[in-house]
């Protein structure tokens, strides 16, 4: 079993002894430090805090126990039930709410769940905040209401359209160019919460032909839900036959997007930021940000519009951060998460869907045609088990002396630049591994760059 606190929330795995995963007991102890700490800090005063949840098997009982949890708290809970991470963003702000929780594991299999935490903006907590969570929790310093001070709940299902009305809104959104193209779409939504937005979203874009692979929210993924090419073999199957001119794919939680071109290739989950980017700069020239471990591309593409890039932590609200330093008016992260301001600060996919269709409508051009005109890079990514006597300090200090030639960034692990090319190691804020992702040229020059870095990882651990 597996408990992981970090910027990226609370997530575990569901059953087992309290504190070694997502245990019932775990989630009233996070929801309970989480309250305490809005409560303390929320500039707002509403008394509310949203909750939405992904299609998990465990979903229902985490989201009853939250919703009670944060009642015992005193807190009114606005429930949008079913909804993805930006939707639920997006629901806080429209609640004028104090806070709040997601609960999904986002892309990690089946019997992962997570609290992911939000505060009055709708946005993540920061790592100095999400410490302050953590601490209250350790110390149980969190106090529950007297009878008469309990908050209730109210359900609120209309956010979804909300969210899909908003997306329709944006200036670069072209609802008539995408209908008029009268695209066939596929969908991949791994039977969670994107099989019920996703398609109602192309629907309200106009989109008449849309062929829905495992789109029934029922939580039972249909494959290893994390939307990268060796779990995306029925869409690419599907494609290669000819039957549509776009397939999307989207996690559990809808805020990465993985596209499919019409030839049945994966566009590559860190092109989506960079077509998207691209589409938006040449009508709004701006800054641009993604995280360490994302493609050169965008900031090739960013140059090529005569604007500036740079590069932060990973993480979505180390994005955001930057975002919001730099006025970027577009980032993300090179999973497939697109941050774009004019929506809000948050990765979406929905966000993401409908500005790909609008550039494909407007330019005229195949999925593929599209993608030839970025620049090539492939990027590899490997992971490592973490295991209890990996010191991971003192791999970092290592590799950091193995390449003290080249250019090197430990903000976030340690990445090293290269002339043709570059490598991340860092530890993962979802699982228990660490991660190396590597670009280069080719794969082949990608992979040999990784091969390097385990070398060291090798002789530092022994394995």
């Amino acid at each position: 079993m597996t408990l992981i606190k970090s910027i990226s929330g609370i997530r575990g795995t569901i059953g087992g002894a309290p504190g070694e995963g997502l245990s019932p007991l775990d989630i009233v102890k996070f929801t309970s430090a989480y309250a305490t700490f809005i409560r303390k800090n929320t500039p707002v005063g509403s008394n509310v805090i949203v909750v939405g949840r992904d299609a998990r098997l465990s979903g229902t009982m985490v989201n009853g126990i939250v919703t009670a949890t944060l009642c015992a708290m005193g807190f009114d809970v606005v429930n949008i039930g079913l909804a993805s991470t930006p939707t639920t963003e997006i629901a806080v702000t429209g609640e004028g709410a104090d806070g709040g929780i997601i609960i999904t594991a986002s892309h990690n299999p089946t019997q992962w769940n997570a609290l992911k935490l939000l505060n009055h903006k709708g946005e993540f907590l920061n790592d100095a905040e999400g410490k302050e969570v953590l601490r209250i929790a350790a110390e149980e310093a969190y106090s529950f209401a007297e009878v008469h001070d309990l908050g209730h709940e109210y359900v609120n299902n209309t956010y979804n359209r909300r969210h899909i009305e908003q997306v329709l809104d944006l200036d670069l959104v072209d609802r008539d160019a995408v209908a008029a193209a009268d695209f066939t779409v596929a969908v991949d939504a791994v039977n969670s919460v994107g099989g019920v937005v996703i398609p109602e979203l192309l629907r309200a874009l106009g989109v008449k032909n849309i062929i829905e692979l495992n789109c029934e929210a029922t939580g039972r993924f249909a494959h290893t839900p994390e939307p990268i090419p060796e779990n995306l073999t029925q869409i690419a199957d599907l494609m290669r036959q000819g039957k549509a001119d776009v397939g999307f794919v989207v996690d559990p939680d809808v805020d990465r997007l993985a596209i499919v071109m019409e030839n049945g290739e994966m566009f590559v989950e860190e092109y989506t930021l960079v077509a998207v980017a691209d589409y938006v700069l040449s009508h709004t020239p701006g800054a641009t940000v993604s995280n360490l471990s994302s493609s050169r591309a965008l900031r090739d593409v960013t140059a090529a519009h005569g604007c500036q890039y740079t590069a932060s932590a990973v993480g979505e609200v180390n994005v955001t951060t930057e975002m919001k330093r730099t006025g970027a008016v577009i980032g993300g992260e090179g999973n497939g998460g697109v941050i774009y301001p004019a929506a809000h600060y948050g990765r979406d996919a929905l966000v993401g869907v409908a500005l790909f269709l609008t550039l494909m409508a407007k330019s005229g051009k195949k999925v593929s045609e599209l993608k030839a005109g970025y620049p090539a890079y492939a990027i590899a990514k490997n992971k490592i088990q973490l295991t209890p006597d990996i010191d991971v300090d003192a791999l970092l200090d290592e590799l950091k002396r193995v390449y003290a030639a080249e250019k090197i960034t430990d903000i976030d692990g340690v990445k090293i630049d290269f002339a043709h090319g570059w490598v991340h190691l860092r530890k993962s804020n979802t699982e228990p591994i660490i991660r190396i992702y590597s670009e280069a040229p080719t794969m082949a020059e990608a992979e040999s760059l990784a091969d390097g870095i385990k070398a060291v990882v090798a002789k530092v651990t022994g394995k």
